[in-house]
């Protein structure tokens, strides 16, 4: 299979998913961002809760997407524990396309529709649900979606996600 029969799922087919599932969704335009920090002056005009998401993998190739508050504080030293696997670290680029469809710096809650075969466990923050918006990039980094976090559970469900949700800043607490 060559890298053009892997490349991932473009904005089109995602927006016509969240059509499908009646989640409104509203998208802006914006210069590539890899880092939450690069986003900040992005973040400062659009509402609501903005996001950080993180591809790992554990000592026995158990796969993971977190996806969180930008601000949220996670020790992926620790992580393991909570989530009953073996130690974790980030995954290889190479991985992430294969099963998530997605390049470094564009790594989304929305990946998970490409992961047909299941590998990839969904965790999300509990607080993304504090807010009424989330953002999230379209499955590439030069923009942002945002829609109501009541249907983050919705989507994932919709594509054979059962999110696990994780309470991160009681973990983080001594």
């Amino acid at each position: 299979m060559s890298e053009i029969d892997k490349m991932p799922v473009i904005r089109k087919p995602l927006f016509d998913l969240l059509d499908e599932l009646g989640i409104n969704h509203t998208t802006h335009e914006h210069e590539a961002i890899f880092t939450v920090e690069q986003g900040a002056h992005i973040k400062a005009r659009l509402p609501g809760g903005h996001t950080k998401n993180l591809f790992l993998k554990d000592k026995s190739g158990a796969l993971f997407l977190v996806c969180a508050l930008g601000d949220t504080k996670i020790q992926i030293n620790q992580l393991h524990k909570h989530l009953g696997c073996k130690r974790l670290s980030f995954g290889k680029p190479d991985l992430m396309l294969e099963t998530l469809g997605v390049t470094p710096g564009s790594v989304t809650f929305f990946a998970v529709m490409n992961d047909t075969e299941n590998r990839v466990q969904l965790v999300l923050d509990k607080a993304l649900f504090t807010h009424e918006t989330v953002n999230f990039h379209p499955l590439e980094n030069t923009a942002t979606t945002a829609f109501k976090a009541s249907d983050l559970q919705v989507f994932a469900k919709a594509v054979s996600h059962e999110p696990i949700i994780m309470d991160f800043a009681a973990l983080a607490k001594p």
